[in-house]
């Protein structure tokens, strides 16, 4: 009942106040974006979606721009020689508060995406998406943050990603969601888990020093 239900419910109510009460924060992040590097002011990407009938589809998720126009197209982030170089003096802290993701409250909002869950992997993450259909994780809708956020973020190699991504479908209550909401609270405030070069980029770079 709550997933198919409340969830949605919350979600709607949620992101509709979002949208009406940051309205004064997508003005200022909107002009300090331009002002950096002229260019658009969203990134819009290609993302897996939730899976309802066994074939990976997709969707548009919205983001902040926060690298510099001259970065290569197409290309994710954790694919890229050096990321550092193309990210912006704004998207250095967008990326690090992560406020390059407050444009999902439009996806929440359109039913696209959740406030809680797996956080959606991208186009080209099908080792991600096919660890995850393991444990059910493909089957719920994506969501802004989720259970694997807060345990890791970006350091967390694939397996262990999809298997915490298993472990909140397992329990996903109103209550779990709250737990999931406040420790993203947290782990924002501490920036905690955030490595550039996408997932399990950390333990790459132990990799490297050994």
């Amino acid at each position: 009942m709550y997933q198919k239900f409340w969830k949605r419910i919350i979600d709607i109510l949620l992101s509709a106040i979002g949208i009406l009460v940051l309205t004064p924060v997508w003005l200022i992040l909107a002009v300090a974006i331009k002002a950096d590097d002229p260019g658009p002011i969203f990134f819009r990407q290609k993302r897996i979606a939730q899976d309802k009938d066994g074939q990976i589809r997709y969707f548009q998720i919205y983001k902040y721009r926060s690298m510099k126009m001259c970065t290569p197209k197409d290309t994710p982030t954790h694919l890229l020689e050096n990321p550092e170089q193309y990210i912006t003096k704004v998207g250095g802290f967008l990326r690090k508060t992560s406020l390059d993701e407050l444009p999902q409250i439009f996806n929440i909002f359109l039913g696209q995406m959740s406030i809680i869950g797996p956080r959606p992997a991208l186009w080209n993450q099908e080792d991600l998406y096919a660890e995850r259909a393991k444990y059910g994780a493909n089957a719920v809708k994506p969501g802004l943050t989720g259970w694997a956020q807060i345990n890791g973020r970006d350091e967390l190699p694939i397996d262990v990603k999809a298997k915490l991504d298993g472990e909140y479908v397992e329990k996903m209550s109103f209550l779990f969601d709250v737990k999931c909401f406040l420790g993203t609270i947290s782990s924002v405030l501490k920036s905690d888990g955030v490595v550039e070069g996408g997932t399990g980029a950390m333990e790459k770079e132990k990799d490297e020093q050994k």
